[in-house]
């Protein structure tokens, strides 16, 4: 079954809901499909086709919209419908953990073309998710890594919360990676999802999101449904020219401890460049706030101030109600607030809010 008819099954079983947004990446992605699957099924007598460097006649997809949006889900169908080219799916922090690895053990004046010959010999089709650069070594290996492939005949699909003209925004020496962000909106066909339901968070209706005493199986319950049932990844942001290590992320979505948050020599840049990567932040065990936890009390004060600025989604578990967590202590007045803003951020209006 093509993609056209696949993505028509399912809004005819009501599995899927019709989207205007949705069905306009779903055209693009025919019309990709479509070229592709006209190519002869690669065979032993033909394979020696995929290896000599071809410039591609048809553009690759860079899909870009808010977290829920489907762009995972549609990248997924268009995967399964190609059915006569060698491909890969792969998520994009892995992807570039590999390339890494790659790097370390190959000796060559041009590593990364070596990287872009072995992996244009296997594939014709590299869909990637979740693009997002944080790292100045990613940003400046991607741009060409990309480029190689593309002239090798490679068709690119990949999916981002971001446009291109955003990646790696105030990163490090971004002017170097400003080329390459040029460079896809001319090879890459750019394609907006657009606003519309964020089915994931259409999900958390029913569900309490700010938890009470030890509540791991539903925390655990509701990151699998805001990321897919995603086991999640290490990643590393940049943070004024330092790493911040978010150790579980996935979908859009990162999970802490308080100890990690809070207990940390964590500031306000930190909160804010989590706030910026990450549209749900999930906090385990936050614990009644000592009266002498002066400096945890004071970031978690700082960091609820700059995910509610940041209309960033919280999902919490806590040993007690906001209303209880810091009863006594230095900061008590100030804490006032944060309790009001907890509260405010569990409403339903405040996850329907973009």
């Amino acid at each position: 079954m093509g993609l056209a008819q696949s993505y028509a099954a399912l809004l005819e079983s009501g599995k899927v809901k019709p989207d205007a947004a949705q069905s306009l990446v779903i055209s693009k992605l025919v019309a990709v499909s479509d070229q592709l699957n006209q190519f002869p099924k690669p065979t032993h007598f033909i394979k020696h086709l995929f290896k000599s460097p071809a410039k591609p006649d048809y553009r690759g997809i860079y899909i870009y919209g808010e977290v829920g949006r489907g762009k995972t889900f549609l990248m997924d169908l268009f995967y399964a419908s190609i059915t006569r080219l060698p491909k890969h799916r792969i998520h994009f922090h892995a992807f570039m953990q590999d390339v890494h690895a790659k790097r370390a053990t190959l000796k060559s004046d041009d590593v990364i073309a070596d990287i872009a010959d072995d992996l244009a010999s296997r594939v014709k089709l590299l869909c990637l998710d979740e693009m997002q650069i944080s790292d100045i070594a990613d940003a400046m290996i991607i741009g060409r890594l990309f480029e190689a492939l593309y002239a090798r005949g490679v068709c690119i699909v990949t999916t981002s919360n971001l446009p291109p003209d955003r990646l790696y925004k105030e990163g490090l020496n971004r002017q170097l990676f400003m080329p390459f962000i040029e460079w896809m909106n001319q090879h890459l066909d750019v394609i907006h999802i657009g606003d519309g339901m964020d089915y994931r968070l259409g999900r958390m209706s029913s569900r309490q999101i700010y938890l009470v005493g030890n509540n791991i199986s539903e925390m655990n319950a509701i990151w699998d449904e805001l990321t897919d049932h995603s086991a999640g990844e290490s990643i590393a942001i940049e943070v004024l020219s330092r790493k911040l290590v978010v150790l579980k992320a996935a979908r859009g979505c990162a999970r802490f401890t308080f100890a990690e948050l809070c207990e940390n020599p964590l500031g306000a840049p930190d909160y804010l460049a989590l706030a910026r990567n990450f549209r749900t932040i999930f906090i385990d065990d936050i614990p009644i706030i000592k009266s002498s936890n002066r400096n945890e009390a004071k970031r978690f004060i700082l960091m609820i101030d700059t995910f509610y600025d940041s209309k960033t989604k919280l999902v919490i578990s806590a040993a007690a109600p906001p209303e209880k967590l810091y009863p006594t202590g230095q900061h008590v007045k100030e804490f006032a607030r944060t309790v009001s803003r907890l509260n405010e951020m569990q409403s339903a209006s405040w996850w329907k809010a973009t």
